[in-house]
């Protein structure tokens, strides 16, 4: 996973962005593969990283723990460890992570709308092509 240059034009443009456009600045807080699947699963209660990989079967252990320090990081939700014998580490949703709940639900809604849409016409939307790679 790269990290833009902070003093990119890509980098400025996004916080120049951002700090015009509060909707931007949202989507860019739950922006990422993960995220939202991840706060879904969270919304049932507290969990641990094992929990977690059992239900996001296809994510690497790697990419969940790099996931879950970026979702820490942007104050979603909270890594609680208890010092026992072996260390028990669970993960829960902030209250900042339980105000998103509603929201994604909302967004599950309106994926359905527009997956149905699609299907309709037999030709779901093609996904983008990255040729930065």
């Amino acid at each position: 996973m790269t990290k833009i240059k902070p003093t990119s034009t890509h980098d400025e443009n996004k916080r120049l962005l951002e700090a015009e456009c509060l909707e931007i600045y949202a989507a860019n807080q739950i922006s990422g593969q993960w995220t939202l699947a991840i706060c879904s699963f969270l919304a049932t209660g507290k969990m641990r990283f094992g929990e977690l990989k059992k239900n996001l079967q296809t994510i690497t252990d790697r990419m969940l723990t790099l996931e879950l320090k970026k979702i820490e990081e942007k104050g979603l939700i909270t890594r609680n460890v208890y010092p026992e014998v072996p260390v028990r580490v669970e993960y829960e949703l902030t209250a900042l992570g339980m105000d998103l709940l509603p929201i994604i639900r909302e967004l599950e809604k309106w994926g359905k709308k527009h997956k149905e849409h699609f299907a309709a016409k037999n030709t779901l939307p093609a996904p983008a092509i990255d040729n930065r790679y």
